[in-house]
């Protein structure tokens, strides 16, 4: 399972000893971004280049990030379409560091902005940092996947963080997408398939025409991941589209997950075309 690259539920304790980051240079995107990534995580994988393919932003238009971590989504976001104006919001101060040095490295500073924030914060709690309630077209997020109590964590509190979640804190997570979504503007997940019970009644209260895009890891297998993609305020009935498989029966990814790893092809979701290897 790729480690995720999601914000924490809680910042160090002041005081707390935060050593610097051992960092790693890694290619995205078949080399069209190098990212800057903690050698011992949490590091991003397939997850985070699938959400960044299924945002539906167009040129022009704004997009925030929960838990932009080093910084891979957002600055995925912008790489693909040009003339985004994307927000990262990360909770650990050295990861938005990291993502704010992997914009300047990448040439798209200008481009995507990273600020610190706890996305369980109230939302008038972001006003100093510039962020304007229903003031986004797009919001995404790849919350942590685990929710606290229920797995083994790992020893590192950056680790736990970027995994696990009380069991509140997803609601704050989708209060927080809401929140800055404008009327209509869209919000997209991506999380692991068995957490559908959980988050579609958190999603069902705010947003409709609820998408869901199922990511089959091969043919015959159960989906190991789900896209969400809704609606801000629409009362449209839910989706269920016939998804994608990522790897070949005889090995490596299959001709549409390859174009959108390495190819930066994006990921169209309305799209009614079979997406299973031919």
């Amino acid at each position: 399972m790729p480690q995720q690259p999601n914000a924490p539920a809680t910042a160090p304790e002041p005081g707390e000893s935060a050593p610097p980051l051992d960092v790693t240079e890694d290619a995205f995107l078949g080399g069209q971004l190098m990212i800057g990534q903690p050698a011992g995580g949490p590091r991003a994988g397939l997850d985070a280049v699938f959400l960044a393919a299924a945002c539906p932003a167009k040129s022009g238009e704004t997009v925030l990030e929960a838990g932009a971590g080093s910084g891979i989504v957002s600055l995925a976001v912008t790489r693909r379409v040009a003339g985004t104006a994307v927000t990262g919001v990360e909770i650990d101060p050295r990861l938005a560091a990291l993502a704010r040095r992997n914009a300047e490295a990448n040439g798209l500073s200008g481009a995507a902005r990273f600020i610190e924030g706890d996305v369980t914060w109230p939302s008038s709690g972001f006003a100093a940092l510039g962020l304007a309630p229903s003031g986004f077209d797009h919001v995404l997020a790849n919350p942590p996947f685990l929710t606290a109590g229920e797995a083994r964590l790992p020893a590192d509190a950056m680790l736990r963080r970027a995994h696990a979640a009380d069991p509140g804190e997803w609601e704050g997570w989708l209060r927080f997408l809401s929140a800055f979504a404008r009327p209509k503007g869209t919000v997209t997940l991506i999380h692991r398939a068995d957490a559908l019970p959980r988050l579609l009644p958190l999603l069902e209260r705010r947003f409709g025409r609820l998408i869901l895009f199922p990511l089959f890891p091969r043919i015959g297998e159960p989906a190991s991941r789900i896209i969400i993609q809704g609606i801000k305020g629409s009362r449209a009935s839910l989706i269920i589209r016939e998804g994608l498989v990522l790897h070949r029966t005889e090995g490596g990814f299959t001709p549409a997950a390859n174009a959108i790893l390495r190819e930066g092809a994006r990921l169209e979701l309305e799209a009614t075309h079979t997406h299973f290897p031919g």
